[in-house]
């Protein structure tokens, strides 16, 4: 067997013109369904938000709850937006340096009178990780109108680690 033996086009005749296309992929309305479908998965790749995943992972996507995270010399402060959740559908951790919010949304609707229900269930989990010491004791996660706050004090060591560094022209 020869090198030219692996290669998948040209086996048969060497003057044929490479090809990369499967013997299915030259029917146009089967490329035009398919470019059709890609299309609208990039759309909906763009929402994130609310829309069921088929997945089996996260129903709200990679990037949800949506956080905001600021950093001053004395603390860090983590905002997370849960829209439409509880205080007691969210749980969070603070591990080895890496803070994780969790949560599960549980929705329900039913018209009886147009025979109509619709049951929306999902799970989050977003990592944060801190990079410097917080003091695990005086964390302090506060809920109101769907937005979580949680504020982590800085150890002395943390803080007294930061440099300012010069810039030069």
């Amino acid at each position: 067997m020869s090198v030219r033996d692996l290669i998948p086009w040209g086996r048969n005749n060497g003057n044929q013109v490479p090809s990369l296309l499967r013997d299915n992929d030259r029917d146009p309305f089967l490329s035009l369904h398919r470019e059709v479908n890609r299309l609208f998965d990039d759309v909906f790749r763009g929402f994130g938000s609310g829309l069921p995943s088929l997945s089996g992972a996260s129903s709200f996507g990679g990037g949800w709850p949506s956080v905001e995270i600021s950093d001053n010399e004395k603390e860090i402060k983590v905002t997370a937006e849960v829209p439409g959740l509880e205080e007691k559908d969210i749980e969070v951790l603070l591990n080895d340096g890496v803070l994780t919010l969790k949560g599960e949304k549980r929705s329900e609707t039913e018209n009886k009178d147009r025979q109509f229900s619709e049951r929306y269930y999902g799970w989050f989990e977003r990592r944060i990780p801190l990079g410097i010491e917080v003091k695990d004791d005086q964390v302090d996660a506060r809920f109101k109108n769907g937005v979580l706050t949680v504020t982590l004090p800085k150890t002395e060591k943390a803080q007294s680690q930061v440099k300012r560094i010069a810039i030069k022209s």
